[in-house]
């Protein structure tokens, strides 16, 4: 299905995939989309479908943490099929998984698997951040590898994980390595979606500029030599759509980085306001959607995987026209 407004693109298709940013903007040019599907699962209010499929196939003697899981990979496969086609990502919120515990991490892995298998990228939302050691803990947990005496254990194998910044520096250098070691990328916070992310994202800094300039400073910095041929960097920021008027300024101090853009429905964020995201050209914005699709039926009534494809399409079409 084509995007409306695609007639008028003139973003190059044909595009040298090697690092992370040449990936976006080669799955982006090729599926016309910038829509990234946000996947929070919650296990209390899952689609009917994932509960029924659990609860004729599952062992009804097994612990709930298990059953919740299989119903929680169900839900998010279903999910990811009903509107896999206008997408080109899938957002992963690790502590939706996490919480069951280690059922919950193979449902992670499994979802990821799925994901891939139907052709999108996989971002896990994990905001990690820590000391370098634990940098690298991470980095071999969600991108790479550990070594072992018993030989090498594969981590989740996502292609990008968000960051949280305020360690400092050396608390992201341990990640951005790992990722553009495998031609995988890095999602820093930088200006969040959240109502209270004014509370120290935009205080001012003794040397000029807020906080947020200065993560973006970082960013730019850190991403810069993983440019690649598309003029998008490995290093992306995370830049809610809930701050439009922040945005111009952000990638003033970020010209290459692609920004993965959460906010828009629940949290009252519009696509109309995220132009300068794209300056770079069609692949410099993701938008991340959770619950303004997957519980569009709420709202419009129906088969949730129908209203789900709806919302999606309609997003997807309205995005690609804004970039375009």
């Amino acid at each position: 299905m084509t995007a409306a407004g695609a007639s008028e693109r003139t973003y190059p298709v044909q595009i040298s995939v090697e690092g992370f940013g040449d990936r976006v903007a080669s799955r982006v040019a090729d599926r016309e989309s910038q829509l990234v599907l946000g996947l929070d699962p919650d296990p209390a209010l899952l689609w009917p479908g994932a509960i029924e499929g659990v609860g004729s196939a599952g062992d009804s003697l097994a612990p709930p943490a298990a059953r919740a899981a299989l119903a929680v990979a169900a839900h998010c496969e279903l999910a990811i099929d009903a509107v896999r086609e206008h997408c080109v990502a899938v957002k992963l919120q690790v502590a939706c998984f996490e919480r069951l515990g280690a059922p919950g991490w193979s449902a992670l892995a499994e979802v990821a698997e799925r994901a891939r298998e139907r052709g999108l990228l996989v971002l896990a939302d994990g905001k990690r951040g820590d000391i370098d050691v634990s940098a690298a803990a991470y980095a071999q947990a969600f991108l790479g590898e550990t070594e072992t005496p018993f030989g090498l254990v594969d981590g989740l194998g996502v292609d990008a994980l968000t960051l949280n910044p305020l360690l400092g520096v050396d608390s992201l250098t341990p990640l951005v390595q790992c990722a553009r070691g495998r031609h995988r990328g890095v999602f820093v916070l930088v200006r969040t979606s959240n109502a209270g992310a004014a509370d120290v994202q935009e205080l001012g800094l003794a040397g000029g500029g807020t906080v947020s300039e200065r993560l973006a400073r970082i960013v730019a910095e850190l991403g810069a030599p993983g440019t690649g041929a598309a003029g998008l960097a490995d290093v992306g920021a995370v830049v809610g759509a809930t701050a439009p008027h922040l945005l111009q300024t952000l990638r003033d101090q970020m010209p290459h980085a692609v920004f993965l853009l959460p906010g828009v429905g629940a949290q009252g964020g519009r696509v109309q306001d995220l132009e300068p995201a794209f300056a770079p050209g069609p692949g410099g914005g993701l938008l991340a959607v959770s619950r303004g699709i997957v519980n569009a039926h709420q709202l419009t009534g129906g088969p949730p995987a129908v209203a789900a494809e709806r919302e999606a399409a309609r997003l997807r079409a309205l995005v690609w026209k804004l970039a375009s």
